[in-house]
């Protein structure tokens, strides 16, 4: 072994130590990928080809890894209060099928997931309001502090639907901050509008009946 393989070797290890040591994912992944280029070149030089093996392999998984974080980031950074979630979340959830009828959560229950509705109809029942495809809902119970739904849902027909777990979203975030701010974002706009219809509804409810017209004799 020369004195440049023990020196690749050594700074393969203290790059793929600082990884381990690293909270965000993007930098993670890129000083881990580092590491990987440098053990391999370490195992070559000193014939230890399981291990150059190993660090190889790891190699295109860690590039696979960034290329996915960038992409991500890149979608988020772009994204607007309008703009559709599935351009920048839906390939992180998961596909389901639901029929007409089947309740998704009740009132009360502890929140596990959010929903995209990507096809069919869902029906808030406390209010009878009906949710169609492109919309996201779910998403406060996750924020809330006791973890409990708002409201019931059922698919009022039968439902193509999107699911991220809480876990999910967790690691999502974990990924890149950015994402949890954008979701904190379509939060706060659904409460703010939630309070608006609620404050009309008030107002509505309060104001004087309109006098009747009528023919004058």
């Amino acid at each position: 072994m020369t004195t440049i393989g023990y020196a690749f070797g050594f700074i393969g290890a203290g790059l793929m130590v600082a990884s381990y040591m690293m909270k965000s994912m993007m930098p993670l992944r890129v000083v881990a990928l580092a590491a990987n280029v440098f053990l391999v070149a370490y195992a070559m030089m000193g014939g230890s080809w399981p291990t150059m093996v190993l660090y190889a392999v790891m190699i295109p998984i860690n590039v696979k890894k960034v290329r996915e974080i960038r992409k991500l980031v890149k979608a988020i950074e772009s994204a607007k209060a309008d703009t559709p979630v599935a351009e920048w979340l839906l390939p992180h959830m998961h596909r389901r099928e639901a029929k007409a009828g089947q309740p998704l959560w009740n009132k009360g229950d502890v929140a596990t997931e959010m929903i995209y509705v990507q096809a069919g109809t869902l029906r808030l029942v406390e209010r009878d309001e009906r949710i169609g495809a492109g919309a996201l809902v779910g998403e406060i119970g996750l924020f809330a502090p006791d973890n409990r739904r708002t409201m019931s849902i059922v698919c009022d027909t039968d439902c193509t639907l999107y699911s991220l777990s809480a876990e999910g979203m967790a690691a999502l975030y974990y990924q890149n901050p950015k994402l949890g701010y954008h979701v904190m974002r379509l939060v706060v706009e659904r409460l703010m509008r939630d309070a608006e219809q609620a404050r009309v509804a008030a107002a509505a409810a309060l104001a004087p009946p309109e006098p009747q017209s009528g023919a004058v004799a």
